[in-house]
């Protein structure tokens, strides 16, 4: 190849890795370890923890993590090589599937938390002799919200198990299944926000990240 055409490659690549970093904010993948799948999918070949950090300029702990996350959302595969003390990382390059995935992880980790809160939330501000209703007039208005709130997220929800249990992006669209996503994300943040300040409890925390060990050639 020529330096001209090395330096296109180089600069697609660039260009292809800052993308999926914006993208991963936007799906609510770090930023890093979106770009971390997309540095390596636009390889031909699985590459090893030493290749990434050279690739992309980062430092060994923040490669370490991107690769815990990745392989937490399903979106890379460690092969350990033949006849070496090293493993590789395979991005999954299936679309679809990647979606899937990303749905997956932030359903259980977002929006199943939240839909089960609201359960609890909701009638807490009922008026117990008069279901449906508000247990006084200043609660009225965040009920209300309250049950808006869990209606949209309820509608998000079936598209997301309809996306799970193999419905295709082509079925329902791109576009739309994304943008529910958004606006899931956004409504539940709200839904915690006003439940902690109601009742002074605090937000259920995110579900950690199991403790993966992406340098396992190390070990």
């Amino acid at each position: 190849m020529s330096v001209e055409g090395a330096e296109s490659v180089d600069r697609v690549r660039e260009e292809f890795v800052q993308l999926w970093g914006a993208l991963g904010t936007f799906w609510g993948v770090p930023p890093t370890t979106a770009r971390v799948f997309g540095w390596l999918m636009s390889r031909s070949e699985p590459a090893d923890a030493q290749e990434i950090m050279a690739g992309l300029e980062l430092s060994r702990g923040a490669v370490s993590m991107a690769c815990r996350e990745l392989r937490e959302w399903k979106l890379i595969s460690p092969e350990r090589v033949a006849g070496a003390r090293r493993v590789v990382y395979r991005p999954e390059t299936d679309l679809e599937r990647v979606l899937r995935n990303v749905v997956e992880i932030r359903k259980r980790r977002e929006w199943d938390p939240i839909r089960e809160n609201m359960r609890d939330w909701i009638p807490a501000l009922e008026d117990p002799s008069s279901p449906g209703k508000a247990a006084s007039p200043e609660n009225a208005v965040f009920l209300r919200r309250l049950r808006a709130i869990d209606q949209v997220m309820g509608r998000v929800d079936s598209i997301a198990e309809f996306l799970l249990s193999g419905g295709t992006v082509t079925d329902f669209g791109l576009k739309a299944l994304l943008g529910a996503g958004a606006v899931a994300a956004r409504l539940g943040n709200l839904a915690r926000r006003e439940a902690q300040s109601f009742s002074g409890r605090a937000a259920p925390p995110a579900e950690p990240v199991p403790d993966l060990d992406p340098e396992e050639q190390e070990s």
